[in-house]
C-alpha cells in the first residue's frame, strides 16, 4: 500500500480533487434548489406534497438506473454524474427547509406581525435565523450522500476516488481497490466533521443575531439551547 502511494499519488491527488469538485458542485446546486423549494413548499401549502412526493420518488430510484435514465438525455462523464448527484442530495435540504421553516412557534409569528413585520421580514428574520440548525442538518447529510455516491459516477465515465477503485476491480488489485476506497471513505468523514463545525457555528451565530435583533424569537432560542 505504501508503495503504491508514494508511486501513484499523483494520480491520487488528481482524482482527489476531481472527487471533491464533482461532489461541491452537486452539493452548491442541490442546497440552492432545496433551500428555494423547501421555502416555496412552506408558504404555498399546497405544492408541498407533490413536490415532497416527487422528489421521494427520484430517492428510490437506483443509481444505476438513474445513469441509464440521464445518458440519453445528458450523455455520460462529469456532466451526467453531476445531475444524478444533485437529484439525490436535493431530498435532505428540501426536506429539513421545510420541517425547519413550518415548525416554528407560530405565536412567534403572530408577535412579529403584531409588531408590523411583513411575511418577507418574518421569513428573513424569525424563520430562516430558527430553522437554521434543522437546515443545516439536511446539508450535511446531503453533502455525506453525494461524497459517498459520487463514487460510482466512475461507471458512466466521470473522474473521481471511484475511477480508481474500478480500475483495481477490473485489474483484481485490492491495493489499488483500497487505495481508492479508503480515500473516499476518509474524504466523507472529513465532510461530515466539517459541516457539523459549519452547523454548530450557524447555529450559534443566528442565535445570537435573532437575540440581538428584533427580539421576537429571542426567548424560544434560548430555551431550546438550554434543553
Amino acid at each position: 500500500m505504501i508503495m503504491y502511494v508514494s508511486e501513484q499519488w499523483q494520480t491520487l491527488l488528481a482524482m482527489t480533487a476531481d472527487h471533491i469538485i464533482m461532489s461541491a458542485v452537486a452539493i452548491l446546486i442541490a442546497t440552492i434548489v432545496g433551500i428555494t423549494l423547501g421555502i416555496v413548499s412552506s408558504k404555498v401549502r399546497w405544492l408541498a406534497r407533490p413536490v415532497l412526493l416527487l422528489v421521494n420518488t427520484i430517492q428510490t430510484i437506483p443509481a444505476l438506473a438513474m445513469f441509464g435514465l440521464l445518458m440519453p438525455i445528458v450523455g455520460i462523464g462529469a456532466k451526467a454524474g453531476i445531475t444524478a448527484l444533485v437529484l439525490y442530495a436535493i431530498l435532505p435540504v428540501l426536506k429539513n427547509t421545510y420541517t425547519g421553516i413550518t415548525g416554528v412557534d407560530r405565536s412567534l409569528l403572530d408577535a412579529g406581525r403584531g409588531i408590523g413585520m411583513t411575511e418577507f421580514q418574518l421569513l428573513k428574520k424569525v424563520e430562516l435565523p430558527l430553522a437554521i440548525p434543522v437546515m443545516m442538518a439536511g446539508i450535511r447529510t446531503s453533502a455525506v450522500l453525494t461524497v459517498g455516491l459520487a463514487t460510482i459516477v466512475a461507471l458512466i465515465g466521470g473522474s473521481g476516488l471511484g475511477k480508481i477503485v474500478f480500475q483495481g476491480i477490473s485489474r483484481v488489485d485490492n491495493i489499488e481497490i483500497m487505495a481508492g476506497a479508503l480515500l473516499a471513505a476518509g474524504l466523507s468523514f472529513a465532510v461530515d466533521g466539517l459541516f457539523g463545525k459549519l452547523q454548530a457555528r450557524l447555529s450559534w451565530q443566528r442565535e445570537r443575531e435573532v437575540c440581538d435583533g428584533d427580539g421576537v424569537s429571542c426567548v424560544p432560542q434560548r430555551a431550546v439551547s438550554q434543553d
